[in-house]
């Protein structure tokens, strides 16, 4: 009865190890898995992120763009206040000294 006892305990004993062996290969296909699902997320989040900066990128570029229009056309409408007010200021000086010679010319007859 003895020798039935341990060979009904050591097949006990290799069926669990049977099983664990089984189970251990079950978690590292599981853990495999979860490795590769998690490698794919790092790639489409670090692919997001570089789209995001290519993104940013460009429209910071559009915008200095737009700045440095905005600029030029601010510049080119004070240059051209700045050239109306010269000649408005010459003939303002053309007229005083028009007006200077008629007042000579009274004075003298």
């Amino acid at each position: 009865m003895r020798k039935f006892i341990i060979a009904s305990m050591a097949a006990a004993a290799f069926s669990l190890t049977a099983c664990s062996e089984k189970a251990q290969d079950e978690t590292a296909e599981a853990g495999a898995a979860v490795a590769d699902d998690a490698a794919a997320v790092g790639d489409a989040a670090a692919a997001g992120a570089a789209e995001a900066a290519d993104a940013t990128a460009d429209a910071a570029k559009d915008a200095g763009a737009a700045v440095e229009g905005a600029a030029k056309d601010a510049g080119n409408a004070v240059e051209g206040t700045v050239n109306a007010a010269g000649d408005a200021a010459a003939n303002a000086g053309d007229k005083i000294a028009e007006e200077t010679k008629k007042a000579e010319a009274n004075d003298k007859k």
